[in-house]
């Protein structure tokens, strides 16, 4: 397995910016693909001008940014729209305008951005923005509808929030991160879209078990895996069901729409999880549930002074052995190990007694792989007899390739 630490690095992308006051935001959207590695390319719609200067993206993507005015130069041995249309492995378009929507659902082709959309065949991935009004528009509507019958067309969703024109409600651009997740999704997938029709349920995240309203016995799971599957999953045409283990609001952000269920301890977590079982083709347990909990809860916070000083304790049930018990043969159910030490002999053992399809072992004694970390490495085992290792890369990287053996299976 190759090592996608930077799943960018020389990826050819064409940034086509908007004529709206959301311009700024891709400022953040060039520079952070620019130290990822990527080769990019910005082009600037006569009315981005207005917002953001071509100097900016010059500036941010370290060579000029094309203009209409370099569309009519005679000064390329090919026409530049050509040219871009082929070099790309992925457009994004942002903030797409009510205008360019418009033109790119009819085919429409009078500037060099909608030229170049017709002169390529890789993915595009589109980011609105307008005003409420704008947005909701009978034509502007039936406008995305059609976008989104397109499959070259990757769909960002807007959100909701204070707009320019002081007015809260839909038509916020998504947010950069947003963006660059989406990007690196559909730059890994290449747009295909191999889950379209799969419901599938993800646990992240962590429980904690309390045994007064203020302590708890819990693990620093962040939930960080659960996210990149979950981004991973939707990009690829997933219809997603999230349950989130004690999470943290900025990283819950980072997920596209879809439903998510919020839960602090492991009996809500699993029933959570039962459910919504059995309407799941495939079910990824990431979530690191507690395995002990407190024989005895206080309801008042308890006195230094009459904090026990040996904590009895109880079993708490086993989720993914459950959901092991009650598996259809058509569903898929993915385990989580986070061992120290051997991972593989512990990893197998679990994957034959839970009556798991498969189980991703990942080390958390080593520097950049488990807990609250950006970068994981694992090992994945199948009920076939299957050994993948997986190197060092980013949890979202890691995400994907999951995907890539789940699919394998069905």
């Amino acid at each position: 397995m190759t090592n996608h630490n930077h799943s960018l690095t020389q990826k050819n992308i064409l940034v086509c910016v908007g004529g709206g006051i959301a311009a700024y935001k891709v400022c953040e959207v060039v520079s952070h693909l620019f130290q990822q590695g990527a080769n990019l390319e910005v082009i600037l719609t006569e009315s981005a001008q207005k917002f953001v200067t071509p100097l900016t993206f010059s500036t941010l993507a370290r060579k000029p940014a094309y203009l209409d005015r370099d569309f009519w130069q005679p000064v390329y041995s090919r026409p530049l729209h050509i040219t871009l249309g082929e070099w790309a492995d992925l457009i994004l378009i942002a903030p797409l305008t009510a205008n360019t929507l418009g033109k790119l659902v009819h085919g429409l082709a009078d500037n060099l951005l909608t030229n170049t959309v017709l002169a390529s065949i890789c993915p595009i991935i589109v980011a609105p923005a307008m005003n409420t009004e704008m947005w909701l528009q009978k034509s502007v509507q039936d406008n995305w509808q059609k976008l989104a019958q397109d499959s070259r067309y990757h769909l960002l969703h807007t959100n909701t929030g204070l707009l320019a024109c002081d007015r809260v409600g839909k038509g916020r651009m998504a947010e950069a991160k947003e963006i660059i997740s989406s990007i690196k999704s559909i730059i890994y997938s290449q747009g295909k879209r191999d889950l379209v029709g799969k419901n599938i349920l993800i646990s992240g995240g962590n429980t904690r078990e309390y045994f007064d309203p203020v302590r708890f016995i819990g693990n620093p799971a962040t939930g960080k895996m659960g996210i990149a599957l979950a981004n991973a999953c939707y990009y690829r045409g997933g219809n997603v069901t999230f349950v989130a283990g004690n999470i943290h609001p900025d990283l819950l952000k980072l997920l596209p729409p879809m439903p998510i269920i919020s839960v602090t301890t492991a009996q809500e977590m699993e029933t959570a999880m039962i459910s919504n079982f059995s309407q799941a083709d495939i079910t990824y347990m990431s979530a690191a549930v507690a395995d002990v909990k407190p024989l005895h809860y206080a309801p008042e916070k308890l006195s230094k002074n009459t904090l026990p000083s040996s904590l009895p304790l109880q079993q708490v049930n086993d989720i993914v052995a459950k959901l092991g018990e009650i598996k259809q043969p058509h569903q898929k159910l993915i385990g989580f190990a986070a061992q120290t030490g051997d991972i593989i002999t512990p990893a197998k053992e679990k994957l034959q007694r839970k009556n798991l399809d498969a189980i991703v072992a990942n080390p958390i004694d080593k520097d950049n792989a488990g807990f609250a970390t950006d970068t994981n490495e694992a090992v994945w085992l199948d009920r076939t007899g299957n050994m993948n290792i997986i190197k060092l890369t980013t949890k979202l990287s890691l995400a994907h390739q999951i995907i890539d053996f789940s699919l394998l299976q069905m």
